[in-house]
């Protein structure tokens, strides 16, 4: 089941993620040689559907 999420989730969730990854937290996927940016580590763990964090909406 795809999970759809607004730009403004999706951003909160990529950002979060990004925030914790620069601060040492260890990446949930093998990281690709030469990415160093901790935004598109982000982003590929979002595509990859990796990321622990969920979304409640009222």
């Amino acid at each position: 089941m795809e999970k759809e999420y607004t730009r403004f989730e999706k951003s909160r969730i990529v950002g979060a993620r990004a925030l914790q990854l620069a601060y040492g937290a260890p990446p949930l996927i093998r990281v690709p040689e030469g990415m160093i940016n901790s935004l598109d580590l982000a982003q590929l763990e979002f595509e990859k559907d990796v990321i622990p964090i969920t979304v409640i909406r009222e």
